[in-house]
């Protein structure tokens, strides 16, 4: 019992250090992550101006936006570090969302807030 007592305080003191250590390493990856993203964010802006078409501006914006939202969810909001099932969870939730963002864009789009009359005549236009 008492040889128990003296070794306790080491073990408990070491996984301070670790914790101390990892979360440290952690600080050192937020910082560079953060870096990062300030190039991108930098990359997007020079990319808005240069005489580009216009699909292939939108395109590089859309991907350099998709690895931004992917370091974020992973490195900031500690997915990275979680198990396999939060990811999970968290990519149905964004389905979930951006699927009923696409559904009440197109119940409540421009065309759709027009009046009765206006909207049979501009579908008897079309035809």
């Amino acid at each position: 019992m008492a040889s128990h007592a003296a070794h306790s305080p080491a073990p408990h003191h070491d996984e301070h250090a670790h914790a101390d250590a990892h979360s440290e390493g952690k600080f050192h990856i937020f910082v560079q992550i953060a870096m990062l993203l300030a190039v991108i964010t930098g990359v997007e802006i020079v990319l808005i101006y240069l005489p580009l078409t216009k699909w292939l501006i939108v395109t590089s914006l859309v991907v350099l936006s998709t690895v931004k939202f992917m370091f974020v969810i992973f490195y900031f909001m500690h997915l990275k570090w979680d198990k396999l099932f939060c990811t999970i969870i968290f990519f149905i939730g964004l389905v979930l969302a951006g699927g009923t963002m696409w559904a009440l864009l197109k119940l409540f789009s421009a065309e759709a807030s027009l009046p009765l009359e206006t909207a049979q005549a501009a579908l008897r236009a079309l035809a």
